[in-house]
């Protein structure tokens, strides 16, 4: 028993980098939960609640390959892709909004904004690599 408990203490100082270092750069297709909200009105402030109550899908899936953001009633296109060694940011339009997504490229946290002329959406969630 105390050999596993060494080895397992070895395994979980050993860093991760290296294994996960490509899972949130685009080149994996992800799944992301938006788990918190804010609906955002000119003049008006934010209100906070859950995405299921503002209309937000509770998966999207990403494949930055097919350049496609995919809810469970619709998918859209990806018309920007800009990555660095921090983040992966995305861009599109879709129903009269502009949106943008953000993934943390070191552990998949995600914001996204959906926004139109007369307010804002966003949500704050997590990705994990498929």
């Amino acid at each position: 028993m105390r050999l596993f408990a060494r080895v397992v203490s070895v395994l979980a100082c050993l860093p991760l980098g290296a294994a996960v270092a490509g899972d949130f750069d685009g080149s994996r297709q992800l799944i992301c939960a938006p788990v918190e909200a804010l609906d955002c009105a000119s003049g008006e402030g934010c209100e906070k609640g859950l995405p299921a109550d503002f209309g937000a899908p509770s998966f999207m899936r990403i494949d930055v390959a097919k350049k496609t953001v995919a809810g469970q009633l619709r998918t859209t296109a990806i018309v920007t892709v800009e990555k660095n060694d921090k983040q992966l940011l995305l861009q599109g339009t879709e129903l009269d909004f502009g949106w943008t997504i953000v993934v943390d490229q070191a552990d998949g946290a995600m914001a996204a904004t959906l926004t139109n002329r007369t307010g804002a959406y966003v949500l704050f969630g997590s990705c994990m690599a498929l």
